[in-house]
């Protein structure tokens, strides 16, 4: 069993900024499913490449998502090992994914989890490049994709999700 978290925001303020990146590719993986709260997560049950997985979204802020992933992975016994999370990478250009990512790249959701859950959890970063000009990292991350961008959202997603199936596949039984 695989445990796939998208980080991001709560809330509908925050639902289609650069930071929810982790969240939206995550609901584009899972498909048309309903998720359910357990404890501090939203999570649904389905099968990905012929192995069972959960899908979980953290409903704490970014900064603390430590906590909800490591209750989920606690609750269905899914060791980091084999828990997938996704987020927002300020390191890669716009649209482009990798999976793994190697490090928290200063992330404050990978911190925290990597304080609460330990390191040995497996990254995958969606491009959202790095801001323009002088531009705060916050105020960046916090705005939503321009009218250029999205259109390139539902591909970089697709990307992942193959991406993320193939990992599956080729990480064991």
């Amino acid at each position: 069993m695989f445990l796939i978290v998208g980080l991001g925001n709560p809330g509908a303020k925050y639902e289609r900024t650069r930071h929810n990146s982790g969240v939206m590719a995550l609901t584009e993986l899972a498909g048309a499913v309903a998720f359910r709260r357990r404890g501090s997560a939203l999570v649904t049950e389905s099968w990905l490449a012929d192995h069972r997985v959960v899908f979980a979204i953290p409903q704490r802020f970014m900064n603390v998502s430590g906590g909800p992933v490591k209750e989920v992975a606690g609750f269905f016994k899914i060791p980091p090992q084999r828990t997938i999370v996704l987020f927002d990478d300020l390191e890669l250009e716009f649209g482009t994914i990798r999976l793994p990512v190697l490090g928290d790249h200063g992330h404050n959701g990978l911190r925290s989890i990597t304080k609460v859950f330990g390191a040995d959890y497996v990254r995958a970063g969606l491009g959202i490049g790095r801001p323009p000009g002088r531009m705060p990292v916050a105020d960046f991350v916090l705005k939503p994709f321009t009218k250029a961008e999205r259109p390139q959202l539902p591909i970089m997603w697709a990307d992942m999700a193959d991406e993320v199936t193939r990992f599956i596949t080729t990480s064991g039984t």
